[in-house]
């Protein structure tokens, strides 16, 4: 039996409507909170993770890359200084220039945003946690990533820590 083109045509358009779904759907967060092989965590990672933690509280600041205020790429722009890594200035060219991972460990980029163009980024902290400087108006903080919020809007991970 052969198909007609009366049936395949519907059948094609289908399967081309899931597949197109299919690249709609959001990426999964992994997180892990360990090193590979139950190694310590690398001290540029440490580096990076105390320089994040001492920032808390920093004042949100457009284009901030200093203690004095802090943006969402200009945190993780300190927080790599302090330990070597430069990195590029905006969430998006983060985004596209740096070291994707499928799964991100503490220290490591997490990337929000609308499928175009990464908007946000936060530094990974382990247990379900990242730091990242919220907003306007807003400090630097740390948030759970179970929130549907991040969910939705995650794009993908970084890792350019040894």
């Amino acid at each position: 039996m052969s198909l007609v083109p009366s049936r395949v045509f519907p059948l094609v358009t289908l399967l081309l409507g899931l597949t197109l779904l299919g690249g709609c759907a959001g990426r999964d967060l992994a997180l892990r909170d360990d090193a590979p092989r139950g190694e310590a965590l690398s001290l540029e990672r440490a580096l990076i993770l105390s320089s994040a933690r001492q920032a808390l509280g920093t004042p949100y600041r457009f284009g901030g890359n200093t203690p004095r205020g802090l943006d969402c790429s200009g945190l993780v722009e300190l927080s790599y200084r302090a330990a070597g890594i430069p990195v590029p200035r905006t969430a998006d060219d983060q985004y596209r220039q740096l070291p994707a991972v499928r799964e991100a460990r503490p220290g490591d980029l997490l990337f929000f945003g609308d499928r175009r163009k990464a908007t946000h980024v936060g530094i990974y902290v382990g247990n379900g946690q990242m730091i990242h400087a919220p907003g306007r108006g807003r400090a630097v903080t740390q948030v759970p990533l179970e929130i549907a919020y991040w969910q939705e809007r995650f794009l993908g991970a970084a890792g350019p820590a040894p």
